[in-house]
């Protein structure tokens, strides 16, 4: 009789092992991968450009963050910062006020830098690497 019970539990173990394995195995092929962390990188000072309306002289301060879940392209991007920092100067004062001053003006300003940053990458890097390119301030004058 004891024989039988060690005999059951021994029976009971195994197949208990055995649905755990299997249950860990159907869990790790149905895992999906965690999403890579995003990292930022502040273009630090912000920028500030003059340029002209129709009736005065105004300015332009931007701060700008890239984003991107690559850390080799930030650091393509810290690389090339003055490339950068050079092409934004241009790209803002090339603006002009009564298209900028409103919230669709902007989004397509910030549409164009992120186009002009993930150019400058890909020539370093061979791939964007930038996946997105915030305003963190903008004040006109």
């Amino acid at each position: 009789m004891i024989i039988g019970l060690v005999v059951v539990l021994l029976a009971l173990g195994g197949g208990g092992l055995a649905y755990k394995t299997m249950h860990a195995k159907a869990a790790a092929k149905n895992a999906k991968p965690a999403p890579k962390a995003e990292l930022y990188l502040p273009l630090d000072p912000p920028f500030v450009v003059n340029f002209r309306d129709d009736d005065s002289l105004r300015y332009l301060q931007v701060g700008v963050t890239l984003m991107s879940h690559d850390a080799d392209a930030l650091a393509a991007a810290k690389a090339a910062e003055p490339v950068i920092r050079d092409a934004l100067v241009s790209l803002f004062s090339s603006q002009e006020y009564s298209i900028i001053s409103n919230t669709a003006g902007r989004d397509k300003l910030q549409a164009q830098a992120l186009v002009v940053v993930r150019k400058i990458v890909q020539e370093r890097l061979g791939k964007p690497g930038v996946d997105a390119l915030y305003f963190t301030s903008f004040v006109m004058q």
